[in-house]
């Protein structure tokens, strides 16, 4: 797997509430800006998306690609891998969430291998946009919900 690129930011809730909005897929394409659909395919036994299809549009970059989801049983987080992916060849991800203050913290860890080469340096900018947006936009997200 390619190199990860990691990005953290402060989320004015508690981390049941930031989860609660990461675990809510259906949700995803009226705050995230990029998602324009969501379909959850399976769930674990706890009734939390297991399998996930989600359709991308990123300008130039537009993807239709299934992830799978590992939460963590201390509810600190969750994990992915790709599954399928139409521009992706493997996709690894993780949001762990720590409380910090009256908070949480929240770090995004972010890994992705195009079908197409790709040098290290762009990519690794593009995930680092990729974080950036996905951070801010459930910042928002959460925060508004509060």
């Amino acid at each position: 797997m390619a190199d990860q690129s990691t990005q953290s930011i402060e989320v004015d809730a508690p981390p049941e509430r930031v989860l609660a909005v990461i675990a809510d897929f259906p949700a995803y394409p009226e705050w995230a800006k990029q998602v324009r659909e969501t379909e959850v395919l399976s769930s674990d036994g706890d009734g939390r998306a297991k399998q996930v299809k989600l359709t991308l549009d990123a300008g130039p970059i537009k993807d239709v690609y299934t992830l799978e989801y590992d939460w963590d049983a201390d509810g600190h987080g969750v994990s992915w891998h790709l599954v399928k992916g139409q521009m992706q060849k493997a996709q690894d991800g993780r949001y762990h969430l720590e409380p910090a203050g009256n908070g949480t913290k929240v770090t995004y860890t972010l890994s992705v291998e195009l079908v197409l080469p790709m040098i290290g340096l762009l990519r690794r900018k593009a995930e680092k946009m990729v974080m950036d947006t996905a951070l801010k936009e459930l910042k928002r997200r959460v925060e508004d919900l509060g």
